[in-house]
């Protein structure tokens, strides 16, 4: 195994030649016969007993060959990339130059490595911390809320609907005078206002009185589910059957008992949600926080990023996203007629976000010779293990300890960036 080349031929880009010798080309036929004998048949012989010169005499020198090449290429590419000395991102472009069993086998390929990284002035960058004041409105407002949830459903028959109520209802859609699948619903309980209905079309129910029969014209969004639909007109023919309102409960010292024990009174249940809306507001504005530092050190950095390293980073979104929704992404796009470009599309921004933050703290780590300590990666392993409600050792086959040193140094760094950062406190 010899790499025979190995140059730069654009930003990222490194293309290398690599060798095998004849006698290495050689072992590896020879492997390849011993795997793949027992499934040869030749007259003559039993099945999986036929000497190799044999089956080479009827089935042409090069039966083994392809096997051979893959089996150098796939127990060998590791090593090659290790004795470029490059920090590689991705291998495009591999070819076949040469195969003989005079001179073994060539390859070329084209390493992709990470880029280069220039970062400075990441010490002080000015930010605000935005804070939302908890008035009595924004109390108000959840205790709204709970009364709605508590709300008892009463019939109404003396009004029209309107927006809030639910109307019963009957409808059927039509596209150019002709009813069309999936649009046709008996008896259907809409709330209206909910905004479950297409864009335009609770308004229309609204200001209806029971027994009416009468058409809602609405347009399907442009970017609708059902291709067969989307930016077309259509009209439903619908009938009011029932409209159910709510009666709100009263707000006082009993209402607070019937919906919790936690409380005797309404001014302690409003102290309580006050203190949790000031935590929430609190914890988003310590969110945002860190979202302007982020967006503010990658401003920072200068780097020509490989598109690759995007979407490496958008594979791994889209499995955390299937095994956390417990759904295949193909089953997903069946149900949906979503394409596979389009819902990759829904992660590009927050991948190109994530891996261009990892490469402007690895930059400030190095930088500033940040380092993480044995004691620090334990830490971190018994931390993950009291998380998952796993044993310590399951963790530590399952992550390598570079990978835990790797992200506790980026963690490191984005500290370093918060603890020196001016930061404004903002009150709203």
């Amino acid at each position: 195994m010899e790499i025979i080349s190995q140059n730069n031929t654009a930003t990222n880009t490194t293309a290398i030649e690599f060798s095998f010798s004849a006698e290495e080309f050689e072992n590896a036929i020879s492997a390849a016969y011993n795997k793949r004998k027992k499934n040869i048949t030749v007259p003559g012989f039993r099945k999986g007993k036929a000497p190799r010169k044999v089956i080479e005499a009827q089935y042409g020198e090069g039966v083994f060959f392809d096997d051979a090449v893959n089996s150098l290429y796939n127990q060998n590419i590791v090593a090659i990339v290790e004795k470029t000395g490059l920090d590689v991102v991705d291998i495009e472009n591999t070819e076949v130059v040469e195969v003989s069993k005079e001179n073994g086998v060539k390859f070329k390929a084209d390493i992709i490595t990470k880029p280069v990284v220039e970062i400075s002035d990441y010490k002080g960058l000015e930010v605000k911390k935005v804070t939302k004041t908890v008035d009595d409105a924004a109390v108000d407002a959840e205790i709204e809320k709970v009364r709605n949830r508590n709300a008892r459903s009463i019939s109404v028959e003396d009004r029209a609907a309107q927006i809030g109520d639910t109307a019963v209802i009957d409808f059927e859609g039509f596209l150019d005078g002709v009813a069309f699948e999936g649009g046709k619903g008996e008896k259907f309980p809409l709330e209206l206002g909910s905004g479950s209905f297409i864009p335009g079309f609770e308004e229309q129910v609204a200001g209806k009185n029971i027994g009416e029969e009468f058409d809602v014209n609405v347009t399907f969004p442009e970017h609708y589910q059902a291709e067969n639909l989307a930016g077309k007109p259509a009209v439903f023919k619908c009938k009011l059957h029932e409209i159910k309102g709510k009666e709100l409960p009263v707000v006082d010292d009993e209402f607070v008992k019937d919906i919790s024990s936690d409380f005797d009174t309404l001014d302690e249940y409003k102290a309580d949600i006050k203190t949790k809306l000031e935590k929430a507001a609190a914890d988003e504005a310590a969110t945002n926080l860190d979202n302007a530092l982020v967006d503010a050190v990658i401003g920072k950095m200068k780097a020509e990023v490989p598109q690759v390293m995007y979407q490496r980073r958008i594979d791994d979104i889209v499995r955390e996203w299937s095994a956390r929704n417990r759904i295949s992404v193909e089953d997903y796009l069946k149900y949906t007629g979503v394409t596979m470009d389009q819902f990759r599309a829904n992660f590009t921004e927050v991948a190109k976000r994530q891996v261009d933050l990892r490469l402007a703290l690895e930059k400030i780590a190095e930088i500033e010779n940040i380092t993480v300590s044995d004691e620090d990666v334990e830490k971190e392993y018994a931390d993950m293990a009291e998380q998952y409600k796993m044993e310590v050792d399951k963790i530590k086959a399952a992550v390598p300890a570079e990978a835990i040193k790797n992200d506790l140094k980026i963690e490191k760094a984005l500290d370093l960036v918060r603890d020196n950062a001016k930061i404004e406190e903002v009150t709203e």
